[in-house]
């Protein structure tokens, strides 16, 4: 499921970087952003219930709400964009916790049952999020440069989504 809902992430992604670099218009880039974010929300409650990940999930729902105020901002017009700063920098914070998770591994159980096994890639990824998220608060409040989120997202389409949802279709594991 996780590969699926990362390849439809870079559905929004992409278009939202190269509006923040003057290609593309809001209306449209906001419909494909609200898109994603009830899949992305939908993919959370999949991951939570029929994989029994609570984990992931709960990094997919935040980010999905995330990408709806991306989506209300975008198609609204809004001009105060400091609701949208408000949230990104709430789920910035979340992404820092989980890539803390990551990196360091979850609490060991009776019987030595790691709950949350360690992922350095998974913690790089969460790293990048963290700083993308952060890079919008930034810019919601004035600063921040848009184009330079813009060229952030065209790169982490590529490290923090495309990478490991191919990764994990050909080999089934993160790469590392």
């Amino acid at each position: 499921m996780i590969p699926a809902i990362l390849i439809i992430i870079c559905m929004m992604w992409l278009p939202v970087a190269l509006l923040n670099l003057g290609k593309g218009e809001a209306k449209g880039t906001g419909f494909v952003t609200g898109m994603v974010s009830a899949l992305t929300i939908i993919g959370a409650f999949i991951q939570a219930t029929a994989f029994n990940d609570s984990f992931l999930a709960g990094l997919l729902f935040v980010h999905g709400i995330f990408y709806g105020q991306v989506a209300y901002t975008l198609l609204s017009g809004t001009q105060d964009t400091k609701s949208l700063g408000n949230v990104s920098l709430t789920t910035a914070l979340v992404s820092t916790i989980y890539m803390i998770i990551a990196f360091t591994g979850g609490p060991i159980l009776e019987g030595g049952k790691v709950l949350i096994v360690k992922s350095n890639f998974l913690a790089l990824a969460c790293a990048g999020y963290a700083a993308l998220t952060y890079m919008v608060f930034l810019n919601a409040y004035g600063l921040f440069s848009g184009k330079i989120i813009g060229v952030s997202l065209i790169i982490w389409v590529i490290v923090g989504l495309w990478i490991p949802a191919f990764w994990l279709l050909g080999a089934g594991s993160l790469p590392f």
